[in-house]
């Protein structure tokens, strides 16, 4: 069975996580695909031999694979990765109108299983796929089980799985070629801390709010307005919170007087032995959630950030602001657990 190399396809690619998690595991990684093209520079500068393929996957033909990449059908080697935009089925507060879009693509992604039959399926989607009302999830499960596909999902939280990060999240494996097949097992007593990963100990010099680093490192901070500055320096280091200035007439914000359990992280400090909270595409700023570094008076970098998602320090982000990285930083599937996805899927392969 496992005679052949193992192949994967990553459907919304972004900018990259799942690819360059697969690829440590040593899987091929064909193609990526996303509808932004402002992903393209990034996925393909590091990861390289994977092809960008510019497309709305809503609009792409099922053939598109067999003719550009010599895909075939049935091929028992060949993973499909489908980890769609999650926005319609996610908790934080977003335009549903907006979000809309969003909704169905899983389907989309089903119609590709069912063209090709590729030997493995991937799926990593927020925990809202599960309960969201008019999920089309039961729909994508009871098509696996009709094409001849076991599988298994959990809700999980990463950080058991070696994620420095509190990030719960929809999780799916499934294969033709087996009676039975299961995630890999996470650990709830081995979990990194943001002490393991960040700090002048592991390579990150301290550095003020609108620091600019010229390196492909990518030491960068965003900038803090005089008052917001003020208000992170009130802040307690080390999981300090806004409470700590509620009484401050001039430091206080409008909007959260006599709110005080409203919001709560929002301007607070992360903690050194805890794990960092789950990195959104927002984590660039101190406004946004609990992002403001632990000691220091500024949000953690986009370096920092990607390193919370454990991407290696080797990655480097292309795009033309700090808001635009951190959105490729933010939306991707961890490389850390991609790599255990993918040598999940080599165990079951080779045995």
């Amino acid at each position: 069975m496992g005679n052949t190399k193992l192949k994967a396809i990553d459907f919304f690619c972004g900018g990259g996580g799942m690819t360059c998690g697969l690829k440590s595991a040593g899987i091929e990684v064909i193609a990526g695909v996303d509808y932004d093209g402002d992903c393209a520079e990034t996925y393909e500068r590091n990861n390289k031999g994977a092809t960008f393929v510019h497309a709305d996957i809503t609009k792409l033909p099922l053939e598109h694979f067999e003719k550009q990449f010599n895909i075939g059908k049935n091929d028992n080697n060949l993973i499909f990765v489908g980890c769609s935009p999650c926005q319609y089925w996610s908790v934080i507060n977003t335009s549903k109108e907006k979000a809309e879009k969003t909704k169905n693509l899983i389907e989309n992604f089903q119609s590709f299983v069912e063209y090709y039959r590729p030997g493995y399926v991937l799926v990593e989607n927020v925990p809202g796929i599960v309960t969201g009302k008019g999920s089309v999830l039961q729909k994508f499960i009871e098509f696996l089980t009709a094409h001849g596909y076991s599988w298994d999902w959990k809700i999980i939280n990463m950080n058991h799985y070696g994620i420095p990060q509190t990030r719960k999240r929809f999780s799916l494996i499934a294969s033709r070629l087996h009676s039975e097949i299961s995630l890999p097992k996470g650990d709830s007593v081995k979990c990194p801390k943001l002490r393991d990963v960040l700090g002048e100990d592991n390579g990150f010099p301290k550095i003020p709010a609108g620091y600019r680093d010229q390196t492909n490192n990518q030491h960068i901070t965003s900038n803090l307005s005089p008052i917001n500055l003020e208000r992170l320096k009130s802040t307690p280091k080390n999981g300090g919170d806004r409470l700590s200035w509620k009484n401050n007439e001039r430091l206080q914000l409008p909007c959260f007087v006599g709110k005080d359990h409203n919001f709560k992280d929002t301007f607070g400090r992360m903690f050194w032995d805890k794990p960092a909270p789950t990195i959104t595409t927002k984590f660039f700023s101190i406004s946004n959630g609990r992002f403001a570094h632990p000691e220091e008076d500024r949000a953690i970098s986009l370096r920092e950030g990607a390193t919370l998602q454990t991407f290696p320090k080797t990655y480097v982000f292309y795009a033309n602001s700090i808001a635009a990285i951190a959105k490729l930083i933010g939306n991707a599937v961890p490389p850390k657990y991609a790599e255990l996805l993918g040598k999940t899927i080599t165990k079951y392969h080779v045995n």
